[in-house]
């Protein structure tokens, strides 16, 4: 456990300090991981604009937690490139966090040109943006650990594998993470004063007030809610599952290197768990139901599914040896904090912002 708790010395010790008064461009601040990352950075005092969509669901971590209180809120679409950039020049940020996209595997098959044009086309604007801006320093691009070209294998994928993506949400990832690689080779790695560009390839993250279709943790607390059975569709798939905090506390980590040494941590980074969280499906809602305390069963879907990929982990070791980035929540922990998220939420008796300030101290404590 030594391991786990010095992995985040380096931003305990300089975030403070770096994070004041930075100027921050955040796309996808209504979202799941961008309100975190939202509360995150201003608990650090960043300044930070939020340029996203109204939140997708009714029941949402944006409103939950009062995001909007902390943040210079913007409701804008990230395909509009004119709003954009007159949002980006306004702000005149020194970081950007491309968050915003189309983030759901099923739903790419039912609205393809939507899933392409946010996540390729929506990424494209957004470097396109950073370009022109004189006041940008870095960018952070987050797209996905699905932009691989999923072989089946039991290895991890490493940065340096081909991109793919058998349905339209993966391949938009994949061709998002070439359109950045293509922008910093063309426009950001030759100027005298280069400007970071990195992109950022996390796993299924989980963590408190995540609502969105199709996901595991919230199917769960539906159906716990509803007093219903949850249907999988595929309880055998393997994932590599991390708390929310986990790969947010890395982009930071990357934002920081990234604004001092631009050349050096350019590039792609894979943020996963250890080899032992790679768990099934599962595995997680048997352990989900012990910590709710409560009777759930499960029930197989039967119909015909969409593509989805059996067996995908993560090779972390560049992130590891470079950024000294290591997990510090097991996953067994990452459940409990999650469990505990949606009770204090579904209690009515608490400050929901609180929670998300109080599981944030919690993980940089551990």
């Amino acid at each position: 456990m030594a391991s786990r708790q010095c992995t985040l010395e380096s931003l305990e010790m300089n975030s403070s300090t770096f994070w004041q008064n930075k100027s921050v461009f955040l796309t996808g601040h209504t979202g799941f991981k961008g309100a975190w990352l939202s509360i995150y950075l201003d608990l650090l005092k960043a300044k930070v604009t939020g340029y996203s969509l109204s939140p997708l669901n009714q029941t949402n971590l944006f409103d939950a937690a009062n995001v909007e209180s902390k943040i210079n809120h913007i409701i804008g679409d990230i395909r509009d490139f004119e709003q954009l950039k007159q949002q980006v020049f306004k702000a005149q940020p020194q970081i950007i966090f491309h968050l915003a996209a189309q983030a759901l595997v099923r739903p790419s098959y039912h609205a393809p040109l939507e899933t392409y044009s946010t996540n390729v086309m929506g990424t494209a604007h957004v470097l396109e943006a950073a370009r022109q801006c004189a006041s940008v320093r870095c960018v952070v691009v987050i797209t996905s650990d699905k932009c691989y070209e999923n072989r089946e294998w039991v290895w991890g994928y490493r940065e340096n594998d081909p991109m793919g993506g058998y349905d339209p949400y993966s391949s938009s990832k994949g061709a998002a993470e070439l359109v950045t690689q293509a922008y910093y080779s063309s426009y950001f790695s030759e100027k005298n004063d280069p400007i970071g560009v990195a992109s950022a390839r996390a796993g299924n993250v989980i963590g408190g007030g995540d609502w969105a279709e199709d996901r595991l943790v919230p199917d769960f607390v539906r159906a716990v809610e509803q007093q219903i059975a949850i249907v999988l569709r595929n309880p055998l798939a393997t994932r590599p599952w991390q708390h929310v905090l986990e790969p947010l506390t890395g982009y930071l980590q990357l934002a920081e290197k990234l604004f001092d040494e631009p050349q050096k941590y350019s590039g792609a980074w894979n943020f996963g768990p250890e080899e032992n969280d790679i768990r099934s499906v599962q595995w997680v809602i048997e352990f989900m139901e012990k910590l709710w305390d409560g009777a759930l069963s499960w029930e197989l879907d039967k119909a015909a599914q969409p593509h989805e990929a059996q067996l995908l982990k993560l090779d972390c070791s560049k992130v590891h040896s470079k950024l000294a980035w290591i997990p510090k929540w097991q996953l067994e922990q990452a459940l409990e904090q999650t469990v505990a998220w949606y009770q204090a939420y579904l209690s009515q008796k608490y400050d929901m912002q609180d929670v998300c300030l109080s599981q944030i101290k919690a993980y940089l404590d551990t």
